[in-house]
C-alpha cells in the first residue's frame, strides 16, 4: 500500500509533507491529525482499518518528520497556524471527515470551529478539555527535560506516563524517536507546553458553539491522562457529540493491544458510517462497545 507522495504549500508560507492513499471503493475522505513530537508513522494502526474504507490523509507538521527539510524554523508554530494548515489541507484534499489524536485535538477543534463546509464528521481521540493532576505533573517535568533540549529523559517520562501501556517494542520506537528529534521541535513543544500549563484550559471553549457537526469523542479505559470522566465537560459545550471508552486501554487505544484495536476498528467505523442523527445535547453511546492511541 503505497501513499502518493506530495509537499504541499499552506497557511503562513509552509510546505507539509502528505501521504494520500486512495481506494478505489471508497466514496469519502478521513484526513488525520498527529499528537505532539509524531510523525505519519504514529498513525501506521489506525490505517489498517480506515483504508481502504475510505481514502486516507496523512501528513507531518511544518516542524516534524519529513516536512522539516522544506521550512525555516525559526520561530515555534502557534495552535492557531497548526488549524489554519489543517484547514488548508481539508480544501486540498477535499476531505469529508477529520480524526485527531492526543494534543492534535487543539488543532482540530480550532479548525472545526471555522465550520469547514466539507467536513462531516470528526473523531477527537485521547484528548480532554481539561488538565488534570496527572497531565499537569507529566506537563512540567516535561517541560524541564524540552528546556534542556534532553531528549533521551522526555523519551523515558513518556514511555513512563502517557505511554505506559504500551508494549515494549513500540516503547523502544517511541524512546528512539523523541530522543533524536531537532533541536527545533524541542523548542517547538516547549514553548506550546509552556503556554498550556498558564491556562485552567488548553482548549478555547468559547469557541465550542460553533461546532454543528456530529463529534465522537474516543478514549481509553486506563487513560488518567485525557480521562474518560474529564472528556465529558465536552458535552456541556457542543450541540451534537457522543463518547466512547476502549476496554482495558490507555492513550495510545489502537497501539497497546489487539482488543483494543478491534474495539477501536468497530467504534470508528460504526460512526462514520452511520447516516446523521440531528439531536442537541448530549446523548450517551448506547449502541457502541467501549472503545480505545501520542
Amino acid at each position: 500500500m503505497k501513499p502518493a507522495i506530495a509537499v504541499v504549500d499552506v497557511h503562513g508560507g509552509h510546505k507539509v509533507h502528505t501521504e494520500f492513499y486512495p481506494s478505489r471503493t471508497a466514496r469519502k475522505t478521513i484526513i488525520l491529525v498527529n499528537g505532539s513530537l509524531a510523525t505519519t508513522a504514529a498513525f501506521a494502526q489506525t490505517l489498517k482499518y480506515l483504508h481502504p474504507q475510505f481514502n486516507v490523509v496523512l501528513y507531518d507538521q511544518p516542524y516534524a518528520g519529513q516536512s522539516k527539510p522544506y521550512n525555516s524554523h525559526t520561530r515555534p508554530i502557534g495552535k492557531e497556524d497548526e488549524a489554519h494548515i489543517l484547514l488548508d489541507l481539508i480544501e486540498h484534499f477535499r476531505a469529508d471527515y477529520l480524526q485527531s489524536f492526543s494534543w492534535g485535538g487543539v488543532a482540530a477543534m480550532l479548525a472545526l470551529a471555522q465550520r469547514p463546509a466539507r467536513i462531516e464528521k470528526a473523531v477527537i481521540a485521547s484528548f480532554s478539555p481539561l488538565l488534570n493532576a496527572p497531565m499537569l505533573d507529566y506537563l512540567e517535568k516535561g517541560l524541564n527535560y524540552l528546556h534542556a533540549v534532553d531528549g533521551s529523559n522526555l523519551g523515558h517520562l513518556v514511555n513512563n506516563s502517557i505511554g505506559k501501556h504500551l508494549p515494549s517494542l513500540f516503547k523502544r520506537f517511541n524512546h528512539r524517536h523523541i530522543a533524536s528529534l531537532d533541536e527545533h521541535e524541542y523548542r517547538q513543544m516547549f514553548a506550546h507546553v509552556n503556554q498550556v500549563v498558564h491556562m485552567e484550559s488548553h482548549c478555547q471553549m468559547e469557541c465550542l458553539a460553533a461546532i454543528e457537526i456530529p463529534l465522537l469523542f474516543v478514549n481509553g479505559e486506563r487513560d488518567e491522562y485525557t480521562s474518560p470522566a474529564d472528556v465529558r465537560v465536552f458535552a456541556e459545550h457542543l450541540s451534537d457529540c457522543t463518547f466512547a471508552i476502549i476496554d482495558n486501554a490507555g492513550h495510545f487505544l489502537d497501539m497497546e493491544h489487539k482488543a483494543a484495536w478491534q474495539q477501536s476498528r468497530e467504534v470508528l467505523l460504526g460512526f462514520l458510517h452511520r447516516q446523521p442523527q440531528r439531536q442537541t445535547g448530549y446523548r450517551p453511546l448506547l449502541d457502541m462497545p467501549h472503545a480505545l492511541a501520542i
